[in-house]
């Protein structure tokens, strides 16, 4: 390639030498014919200058003959004059033409030479020219060898990634099958490992069920045994006030220690509707695993002096690095914490109007989506997207239990009365009972539609659900009590403190309080302007039942009179976006709403 290369610049510098040549001869034979005639009009022009010098001479001499010889012929010398005359006339003319052409000539001259100067600087510029061309083909040159070698190490390079690729993806192909394999194999060990964990679980339900009939058959026959011993008249005194009691705790407390008590009460107890009906659907209350028994809880949660109708934005702070979707009071309204999708739990104490950050509950892997108190205070539950919920203790900001087993975000989770056990609902369209002192999950329900929202009470749970219906839910026996079907999905379930009533939130724009004994719809809420903004849009109760707060997709805040139906207050121009979630303190004196941003504000009377 390189004698190639040398072979063409030896043929190009020849040709353009042969033409600068050829150039050289048809230029100098086109001058040598004017430079010839130039010299023959010179040499003309020298003999017009001799023969005027004759003539000049010859003229002299005639006028001396003719001053000499005054006496010749008259006739002869005008002959001679005229024809002196004529001669010197066109002796003129021709001089005249002479010079006429040697004008033309010069300018001729004065333009080629112009022109063959103009050549030569042409000349010099293109010899400039052909050494850089000469200059830029041997970088050219040079360049095209440093590309072909890199050529060479890339056909070699590509060679060496095509044999790689085709290695990889013989193993590729060999682990996809094995993958495939596996999969097949995980899917049965997991059918298999859910049969199993059915026919566990159908035990555990069998030995609970004998377990429950041995003591009911044990206490009976102690009641027996104490009703054929005479009693003391004061323990009978403090039978009597027992019974007298017990209806006073709002249905608080099961049949069946009622019929500790007061046996002699427990066949004229009368029926409640829809709580007795479904009474004991998640088994006997039981003590409180966390200390202390739901009845003492509860006197704690329903210490509600006065309910303030929230009119004035206390504090506006930023409560998450990102969209907050939960928000609870504990139930001593002492503290109050917001869940985010910064995957954090924050705790914020209310002081003088304002919150104040007490701290961070870490260990969610995605955003918070619901929080719950237990009935002490001294837990706190969260339900996250990362398919799990969590249980946190409040005083020392600790992770206790993470409950995983969905396949699906869980979007609720609350705690049973009893504080031992935990609901939950997901995205997977199943409910799932927890049992915290075991932390496993004792009975799974599939609910047929992605679950938004559960509350609890002692008899039974009512969940939420994307199909448009609100479901009553025995889990013991994993069947629907009943349900009952809205207009629009159900994004919140709330109950009023006497459980008596739940209020309910659907993306139809309409809340609606149920009847939880007839399960009719009692009330309907609405109002120009409300706007559900999402599907799990949080409405809630005030403490004493008497009011609603629902928060709408343009930032506004509505509260509603539950006697009167009509809206009291609606309160805007703090929330930039949707609102995500209203809760109200125990108390009864604050109000908290929380947005799609991160804001949250802090309402009351005050």
């Amino acid at each position: 390639m390189f004698g190639a290369a040398c072979q063409a610049e030896r043929t190009w510098k020849r040709h353009i030498a042969e033409q600068l040549k050829r150039r050289d001869r048809l230029q100098r034979q086109a001058f040598e014919e004017i430079i010839q005639q130039y010299n023959r009009l010179l040499e003309k022009s020298d003999l017009q200058a001799v023969l005027s010098e004759r003539l000049q001479a010859e003229k002299f001499d005639s006028q001396n003959r003719h001053d000499i010889s005054p006496s010749c012929d008259g006739a002869r010398s005008e002959a001679l004059l005229q024809e002196i005359a004529q001669l010197r006339i066109r002796h003129q003319e021709e001089l005249t033409e002479l010079h006429k052409k040697r004008g033309e000539l010069a300018q001729s001259v004065i333009e080629l030479n112009n022109q063959m100067q103009l050549k030569d600087k042409e000349i010099q510029a293109n010899e400039l020219k052909i050494m850089e061309f000469q200059q830029r083909i041997s970088e050219l040159q040079d360049e095209c060898k440093e590309l072909h070698s890199s050529l060479q190490d890339l056909e070699q390079a590509n060679q060496t990634l095509k044999d790689e690729y085709d290695a990889l993806q013989i193993t590729f192909s060999a682990l996809e099958e094995k993958l495939r394999r596996t999969t097949e194999d995980n899917q049965e060990l997991i059918t298999r490992w859910m049969a199993e964990k059915a026919q566990e679980a159908n035990k555990l339900n069998a030995e609970n069920e004998k377990d429950c009939r041995r003591r009911q058959a044990k206490l009976q026959k102690e009641l027996a045994d104490a009703a054929k011993e005479p009693l003391p008249l004061d323990q009978d005194d403090d039978i009597e006030v027992l019974a007298e009691e017990a209806p006073e705790q709002a249905g608080e407390t099961s049949p069946s220690r009622t019929v500790t008590r007061t046996p002699s009460k427990r066949a004229s107890q009368p029926q409640l509707g829809l709580l007795d009906s479904l009474s004991n659907i998640f088994g006997r209350l039981s003590v409180n695993s966390y200390g202390g028994t739901p009845a003492d809880s509860e006197v704690q949660v329903g210490m509600c002096t006065e309910v303030r109708l929230p009119s004035t934005a206390l504090h506006v702070f930023d409560a998450h690095d990102g969209e907050v979707n939960a928000v609870r009071f504990s139930p001593g309204s002492r503290l109050m914490a917001t869940g985010g999708m910064d995957r954090r739990v924050k705790l914020w104490e209310t002081i003088s109007g304002r919150c104040e950050l007490k701290g961070s509950l870490m260990g969610s892997n995605a955003g918070i989506t619901s929080i719950e108190f237990d009935s002490a205070g001294t837990h706190l539950l969260a339900a996250s997207n990362d398919f799990a919920s969590r249980i946190w203790t409040v005083d020392d900001y600790r992770l206790r239990h993470t409950l995983t087993g969905h396949s699906g975000k869980v979007l609720s989770a609350r705690f049973l009365l009893d504080n031992a056990r935990i609901v939950s609902g997901s995205h997977d369209r199943t409910l799932k009972l927890w049992d915290l002192r075991s932390k496993v999950c004792i009975k799974t329900v599939f609910a047929g539609s992605s679950c938004n929202d559960i509350v609890c009470t002692e008899q039974c749970v009512m969940s939420g659900h994307f199909d448009k219906k609100i479901r009553y839910w025995d889990i013991r026996s994993e069947c629907i009590v009943r349900e009952l079907e809205l207009l629009g999905r159900v994004t919140s379930l709330d109950l009023n403190p006497e459980r008596t009533e739940l209020l309910t939130c659907s993306r139809d724009d309409l809340l609606k309080i149920i009847d939880l004994r007839m399960n009719t719809v009692k009330q309907t809420f609405t109002v120009q302007g409300f706007k559900c903004g999402s599907d799990w849009t949080r409405v809630t109760f005030s403490p004493d039942g008497g009011y609603v707060a629902a928060g709408s997709a343009d930032g506004t805040l509505y509260v509603w009179n539950v006697l009167t139906g009509k809206v009291e207050k609606v309160l805007g121009k703090h929330h930039s976006s949707c609102v995500n979630a209203v809760a109200w303190s125990p108390s009864g004196t604050y109000v908290v709403s929380v947005e799609k941003g991160n804001k949250a504000v802090l309402w009351s009377d005050l």
